[in-house]
């Protein structure tokens, strides 16, 4: 396989322009507040611009009402998309597109390996198929990931450096359940939407190498990184959806707000209200205070009551 190709530099005077990509797989809990505002004041810092996109690729884990929830709840936050949201899921010809450039210059094949297949492997896809099962099994696509360390520097947690072939393997890029896999649509709308910063928790930063790979075999620009601190529970568990973690309460905005400023190292009023808050917060905004490590939020009972 030939060398990965250098990555495509986004030209200079291209203008800012940050996103927050929620799955609507829940309401927005306080973990997903923290991604939303630090992305929002980094672009607005630098008088760029902001958009919302939904990822619901993802069928199975999409909670019919949770996409409006989301955006409602964001509103009441103030932070309004600068364009009109997108759904991923009115996308999927984009994405079948570029797994067919892949496919068609030889970098993703067909796969019919199952987790079990791949039980001892530790999960990573070996450089050939491994599958035990039934061949009538619908395939997943796969790439061909070369023998490569991605290195990047990510403006928050810094220097990065991934060994995707044995540390991640192959790695799929269409599912079997004919749906384009999270790593592959993100790559595709980030390209598409003209992302030059991708700000986000630092739970995806083992998934930037493989964007990165992505970006440099479909001849796309590789936006900059930032990964934003996760906010973690008592037992050092990443507050999540999935963890049915306390949903932020939009009909009182305000100490959740303060509480997310808090956990992004920044100086937070009191009084005012929502815009006030935020108004403030850009004009005093301190990227350098942002800590690298995870950490809890404030008790959720502060969150749930404002102190003027």
């Amino acid at each position: 396989m030939p060398r990965v190709p250098a990555p495509t530099a986004l030209p200079m005077t291209t203008r800012y322009r940050g996103r927050f990509a929620p799955s609507p797989s829940g309401r927005l809990h306080f973990g997903s507040l923290v991604a939303a505002l630090g992305s929002w004041l980094l672009a607005r810092a630098a008088d760029g611009e902001w958009i919302v996109r939904i990822e619901d690729f993802d069928r199975e884990r999409t909670v019919p009402g949770a996409a409006e929830d989301i955006l409602a709840t964001l509103h009441a936050f103030g932070l309004d998309s600068d364009t009109t949201p997108v759904r991923q899921s009115g996308r999927g010809a984009l994405y079948r597109d570029a797994l067919g450039r892949l496919a068609g210059a030889g970098l993703a094949y067909p796969c019919r390996c199952s987790r079990s297949d791949l039980a001892a492997f530790r999960g990573i896809h070996p450089p050939a198929c491994v599958a035990r099962g039934d061949d009538s099994r619908p395939p997943a696509w796969r790439l061909r990931v070369p023998d490569e360390t991605i290195r990047f520097v990510d403006a928050i947690q810094g220097e990065q450096r991934q060994d995707l072939r044995r540390e991640v393997g192959d790695f799929v890029l269409w599912r079997i359940e004919e749906a384009a896999a999270y790593q592959l649509a993100v790559v595709v709308d980030d390209a598409a939407q003209g992302i030059t910063d991708v700000v986000r928790g630092a739970d995806l930063l083992d998934s930037t190498p493989r964007q990165i790979l992505l970006q440099r075999l479909l001849d796309l620009p590789t936006p900059r990184h930032a990964h934003l601190p996760l906010a973690v529970d008592g037992y050092g568990r990443k507050l999540s959806k999935q963890e049915q973690s306390l949903a932020v309460d939009a009909t009182n905005p305000l100490p959740a707000l303060r509480a997310a400023l808090a956990f992004l190292g920044q100086a937070t009023p009191r009084g005012g209200n929502v815009e006030a808050v935020l108004s403030h917060a850009v004009a005093a905004f301190d990227p350098a205070r942002i800590p690298r490590a995870p950490s809890a939020p404030a008790p959720y009972a502060a969150l749930r009551k404002d102190v003027s």
